[in-house]
């Protein structure tokens, strides 16, 4: 990010060091930025672009946060052992380094995201023919996006440099990294200023803008990390009263046809199309087995064979869904088939991961079906969104925060549970209830990207993944790289991008890279 504001920078220099004649060749169409930030309309403008890099943040976050964790791995490749793609694996085997493209781009996407904010909150004061109301809500959406961003950051890459305004000059770019304590002290004051800029949600389906309920959803999570139980339940308790509630199933939440329900407390909006201003996703083609075509799977076009591969369920995953538990067929499917000699699966079945046996001389492979939802027209361009908060993962944080304050969860967990179809819990052992939540957590939540940041903020994440590592080598693979799995408390957060470090040595990497 740091040389994307040198670059500019310079390039402001080399400009006001041309000739005017040069100058008068901007085309007199476009508004300057000095003029731009002025009214509803051209502000409005400005926060959209400030959601735009949560689409590409999305398309990577489950490589490490998911497949960090022990609900997914990745299909091994012996035929393409680039750079682009070991990376990626590196990554789920614990064997990333700090110029690691997949951890990088969260990173630099994050800050991007800030960037925008951090104009539209700067020149917001200016905005001289905006009305009071559009200004407010704006704000709020900026400090929403703003908190959101830094919340990512300080869980990924520990204590961050904290940018709270527009960078317009190139030694402004240098800052130095900030402590986990006050990076966490800007995003609850960015998140409480949200709370009180914005409204709830007035009709369903929302417009997918973030609400009073997106910015509530998020402090909330923040004091669960802290720690801070009754602050979380208050806000927790609340969204029920802004008209938020679970869906009749569990497959409803995610279908293309019912974007920004009442469940949905926020999503980042994808739109299928070629046309201008379309923003496709792909999330099931990443999620797929590498296949020779999808038409079994999805009925119509075939896939790149080396799209696939990702984000594959693991079998510690599979094994946690009680009998009878209706998220396991909503979320999980078989591909069945054999490889080829290429290491794509040629499909001839695609069948439900319920009881499944695979037939006589063929291979299952399990993936995320989730984000599978026909028709669609083009191969990589789905209409699906990326569920960021959804109610029922507000009800268990409301019971995880009513159980450590030794208050029944009980109401909140069945709700859950019971809508999955099983039958609810009666346990009042504090200890086993914590146990339960977190099962609960993962199952309801597999495939959002949630079990990363759930490991880490209950401290269970050194022992879970130490001992999963050792399955995970007699697994996965046929010759077991030495150093995968190599699991130490410095690999719990991410390092800080090389190329950040290079630029501004004052800059300090975390331990352990």
């Amino acid at each position: 990010m740091k040389k994307k504001y040198i670059l500019l920078a310079l390039l402001a220099f080399t400009v006001s060091s041309c000739k005017k004649s040069f100058l008068d060749l901007h085309p007199l169409d476009t508004t300057s930025p000095d003029k731009f930030y002025q009214t509803d309309a051209q502000i409005k403008s400005a926060v959209a672009a400030a959601y735009v890099p949560l689409r590409d943040l999305f398309l990577n976050d489950y490589y490490i946060t998911e497949m960090r964790s022990d609900n997914t791995h990745y299909q091994n490749y012996p035929s393409n052992r680039g750079t682009a793609y070991t990376q990626k694996e590196n990554v789920s085997d614990w064997v990333d380094d700090s110029n690691n493209a997949q951890t990088n781009l969260i990173y630099w996407d994050c800050y991007l995201g800030i960037s925008r904010c951090n104009i539209i909150i700067g020149r917001l004061p200016q905005a001289a023919s905006a009305t009071a109301a559009v200004i407010a809500n704006v704000d709020g959406q900026a400090k929403f996006l703003r908190a959101w961003n830094y919340f990512k950051l300080v869980r990924l890459y520990g204590g961050v440099p904290l940018y709270l305004t527009e960078v317009t000059k190139a030694e402004d770019a240098f800052v130095k990294r900030s402590t986990v304590d006050q990076v966490y002290t800007q995003i609850i004051a960015d998140a409480n200023d949200a709370i009180r800029e914005l409204a709830p949600p007035t009709t369903f389906p929302q417009t997918g803008a973030a609400t009073k309920g997106s910015a509530t959803m998020l402090l909330a999570e923040v004091y669960m990390v802290q720690k801070k139980y009754a602050e979380a339940e208050t806000l927790l308790t609340s969204l029920a009263g802004m008209g938020y509630g679970l869906n009749a199933t569990y497959a409803s939440a995610f279908l293309t046809t019912n974007k920004n329900s009442k469940e949905s407390i926020f999503e980042v909006q994808f739109l299928e199309g070629t046309a201008a201003g379309t923003a496709p996703s792909n999330f099931i083609y990443q999620f797929l087995p590498r296949v020779t075509t999808t038409t079994l799977i999805k009925g119509n076009a075939t896939a790149t064979a080396a799209i696939g591969g990702w984000n594959t369920p693991s079998p510690d995953l599979i094994a946690a869904y009680e009998a009878g538990d209706q998220r396991l067929d909503a979320s999980i499917a078989i591909a069945e088939g054999s490889y080829n000699a290429s290491d794509q699966l040629v499909v001839t079945a695609n069948k439900s991961i319920v009881g499944y046996t695979p037939a006589a001389g063929k291979i299952g492979v399990p993936y995320a079906k989730k984000y599978l939802h026909t028709p669609h027209v083009t191969t990589n361009n789905t209409n699906d969104n990326w569920p960021v908060y959804r109610y029922a993962e507000a009800l268990l944080l409301l019971a995880e925060a009513q159980n450590e304050q030794g208050k029944s969860p009980l109401t909140a967990l069945n709700a859950v549970r019971t809508r999955a179809g099983l039958l609810g819990s009666t346990e009042t052992n504090q200890a086993n209830l914590r146990t339960i939540i977190m099962h609960e957590r993962r199952v309801e939540l597999a495939f959002e990207d949630k079990r990363w940041g759930d490991l880490q903020r209950t401290g269970t994440a050194l022992a879970v993944m130490q001992a999963y590592g050792i399955k995970a080598k007699s697994t996965y693979y046929t010759a077991v790289p030495a150093n995968a799995f190599n699991i130490t408390a410095d690999k719990l957060i991410y390092p800080i991008p090389f190329t950040d470090i290079g630029l501004y040595p004052d800059l300090t990497q975390n331990p352990g890279y």
